[in-house]
């Protein structure tokens, strides 16, 4: 029998759609901004995906463990309960209550530790663990820059599935500066080196930081945009350097990391979120969405940019997608992948995607969901 100490964070990935770039310390106004809980679904359709019967879970209470687990149908046994747990207010979970999870956890000796939340929910974790104790992390923050997460509920799953109850390697924990981050600057280091399943099945790489290298391709990847956009179309410009490089050459500002709104080479909306991008889209008869994916992990959707969610892209259309990157990046990039939250709306993309690497230069490069 394998022990598998099991935390969620309901609250991971609650900021994303609403545009706050995080939710460490801003459930509350997340909340009032209209968030939704995702991290308990994504904990259920990794449960969903496990084949193996040779598991008993430790979990925490409520929306932390105890109410996924239960509704999957697995062997558990509840060793924390948050103090939220026994009041009227809303289920908002801490830091603190995952700490406390994880160490009771590591008390009844368990194997292996899976965790649904972000990069912040991977510190706390590993500040728990450090390199005793295995850890799988579930990708349902904002910020996922860590090597220690499958690429999908669904992967997680058949990781686990897979795994051989021994074997392991490392992966990264990263931490990233949520205050910078808001700013808009990428502030990361590592906080340590973790313990991870190994399998068949590859956890995702650490996020690769560009630092201009490719500066002449970003700057022709940005010429044939820039002559291909049309006066009659708006452009939503997600984060990074090389749409960035797409903003300069049009001679407007860019949210290196948000989503900007362009039509006829003007900015119409900066910094937006899911809702904001929905009522432009009321205001547009034809919209194309112009990303960049995060280097080595390769994630075009799903990482960063949640506030172009599946309502905004059951409006424009999967077919609005613009995909540009170097061609070094996608060397580093073995494949790249796309993650709605709907494994519906993953499959529509197709096992392929164009991506515009230079001036009237595009190549296919595999995709996987």
């Amino acid at each position: 029998m394998i022990h598998i100490g099991f935390v969620v964070n309901p609250c991971a990935g609650m900021g994303g759609a609403v545009g706050l770039k995080g939710t460490d310390g801003c459930v509350k106004e997340a909340i009032e901004r209209g968030a939704v809980r995702e991290s308990p679904a994504k904990a259920i359709r990794f449960l969903s995906g496990i084949t193996r019967k040779d598991l008993h879970f430790f979990t925490a209470g409520g929306e932390m463990g105890e109410e996924e687990l239960l509704s999957a149908g697995f062997s558990y046994t509840c060793l924390y309960y948050p103090e939220s747990f026994h009041s009227d207010r809303d289920f908002i979970t801490t830091a603190d209550d995952t700490i406390r999870a994880c160490r009771e956890f590591i008390r009844k000796g368990c194997d292996l530790i899976i965790f649904c939340g972000g990069d912040g929910t991977a510190r706390d974790v590993y500040s728990c663990t450090g390199a005793d104790t295995l850890i799988l992390g579930i990708p349902t923050g904002v910020k996922i820059y860590s090597g220690v997460f499958a690429t999908t509920p669904e992967t997680a799953a058949r990781l686990l599935s897979s795994w051989d109850g021994i074997s392991s390697t490392d992966g990264e924990v990263i931490d990233v500066d949520e205050e910078e981050y808001r700013k808009g600057n990428l502030d990361t280091r590592i906080f340590g080196f973790a313990k991870i399943p190994s399998s068949i099945i590859n956890c995702q790489s650490s996020k690769q930081v560009s630092f201009g290298d490719d500066k002449r391709t970003t700057e022709e990847i940005a010429l044939f945009i820039t002559e291909i956009m049309r006066d009659d179309t708006l452009y939503l410009l997600g984060a990074g350097t090389t749409t960035g490089a797409i903003a300069a050459r049009l001679g407007i500002s860019h949210t290196i990391l948000g989503v900007d709104a362009i039509f006829q080479g003007e900015i119409v909306g900066n910094d937006l979120n899911e809702e904001q991008i929905l009522s432009l889209l009321d205001n547009y008869d034809k919209v194309k969405i112009i990303l960049s994916p995060i280097g080595a992990q390769g994630f075009i959707l799903g990482r960063g940019n949640q506030q172009i969610s599946q309502k905004v892209l059951k409006k424009t259309g999967t077919d609005a997608l613009i995909v540009v990157a170097t061609e070094s990046k996608l060397k580093n990039t073995n494949t790249l992948y796309i993650d709605t939250g709907s494994p519906k709306m993953n499959k529509v993309f197709g096992s392929t995607i164009q991506v515009i690497c230079g001036y009237r230069m595009a190549i296919r490069a595999k995709l996987n969901q």
